[in-house]
């Protein structure tokens, strides 16, 4: 189908309206990506996670085709600040603002408070791919100038939307995340026996003393209930509050999608003597679970590498899912079976001052982030060898 030029900006999700949306998202390209599914960003809008008084201003684009169709779809949000993106900027606005710059507002392409991998180049699979592409792009920038931002980011992009936005003029960032992939194991036991004798006596030795005196469940669709997502914002709260002092969903949200969710979701909670002590929010794609948020009332030896990382593996294997992506940082995770996994993001900044004292960094710190990937696997990998 023929793409008509015009971009239409959108101040909610709404505007654009799930079956659209999701008609753009359905691609098998996209494996089902929860977190850029109508119902995951609406939630965020809907409870007021995402809005302009949290400094992010929705201006999603669209693109149609020649029937009047939505054929393309970009979640975009105006920052004015760089909080809950994950990808760090702040010494480029540091610098830009010392300089006499104003940074803010920018442009932010991304799942908001999301660290993980996903289309942001959203086009419908029986359309001209190339073209709405290049139109929402095109949509992008033109946005940015309009708007006067100072920069235009997309992500946690997939590799193919990072090649071809590199192709556009983009600047191209790589960074690193940890993630566990299925090689076809029958069952846990199966994955330990892939390992190093040692890590094996370790694991097996931590999910020991982490179980010992709990009960674990894990929780999607209808099991899930309101008694569960007051137990986990209560772990979430606490967590988030020590960790960045201002935690980024509010309790509307979480009853939110696990209303509209909930066979997406899937929630692994610890209690003792029936109460709940800890838990970790899962998000189910087709091909992978996403871990988000845990968090805990009790300090227990373990029971975060059992609740996030052990039974991740196990719930992967159980449903056949190809891998478990376990969010944000954390070279401990290698030596629990996620080995270094190369993540995306690509930036237009509009000024030339900033923009090639930035293009030369990432350079040097691309060559730097593989460098290292390539080192962790090699030297901490826990897999037998050979």
């Amino acid at each position: 189908m023929t793409i008509k030029p015009e971009i239409h900006v959108h101040s909610t999700i709404a505007d654009i309206g799930r079956e659209a949306w999701d008609a753009c998202t359905a691609s098998p390209d996209y494996a089902a990506n929860p977190f850029v599914s109508f119902d995951f960003l609406d939630a965020l809008e809907a409870s007021g996670c995402v809005a302009p008084r949290t400094g992010w201003r929705p201006q999603h684009l669209s693109v149609h085709d020649e029937q009047g169709r939505v054929a393309g779809v970009m979640p975009l949000y105006l920052k004015s600040h760089s909080q809950g993106e994950y990808v760090f900027d702040h010494s480029w606005a540091d610098a830009y603002q010392r300089a006499g710059g104003r940074y803010y507002p920018k442009l932010q392409c991304a799942s908001p408070f999301s660290p993980v991998t996903g289309p942001r180049l959203i086009t419908r699979a029986d359309t001209d791919r190339e073209a709405a592409e290049q139109a929402l792009l095109g949509g992008a920038l033109t946005l940015t100038e309009k708007l006067s931002a100072s920069s235009l980011h997309f992500t946690f992009l997939t590799e193919d939307e990072w090649t071809r936005c590199g192709a556009y003029g983009l600047l191209q960032r790589q960074d690193q995340q940890y993630h566990w992939h299925n090689q076809g194991y029958a069952d846990f036991e199966g994955f330990l026996a892939a390992l190093s004798s040692n890590r094996r006596k370790n694991i097996r030795r931590e999910r020991r003393d982490a179980q010992a005196g709990l009960e674990i469940v894990a929780l999607s669709g209808a099991d899930l209930a309101e008694a569960h997502w007051d137990a986990f914002y209560g772990f979430y709260m606490d967590t988030g509050g020590r960790k960045w002092g201002r935690p980024y969903l509010n309790r509307a949200f979480f009853s939110l999608m696990g209303e509209r969710m909930a066979d997406r979701v899937l929630l692994i909670m610890a209690r003792r003597d029936g109460r709940w002590i800890a838990g970790a929010l899962n998000l189910m794609g087709d091909d992978c679970l996403y871990g988000r948020n845990w968090g805990c009332v009790e300090d227990v030896p373990f029971l975060h590498f059992e609740l996030c990382y052990y039974r991740a593996i196990e719930e992967a294997i159980a449903r056949g899912l190809a891998r478990v992506e376990a969010g944000a940082q954390g070279e401990h995770k290698i030596a629990r079976g996620y080995l270094p996994a190369a993540v995306y993001s690509a930036h237009y900044i509009a000024d030339l001052a900033l923009r090639e004292p930035v293009a030369e960094y990432l350079g040097r710190e691309r060559d730097a982030v593989q460098r290292e990937m390539d080192y962790l696997a090699a030297e901490y990998s826990p897999f037998r060898k050979g």
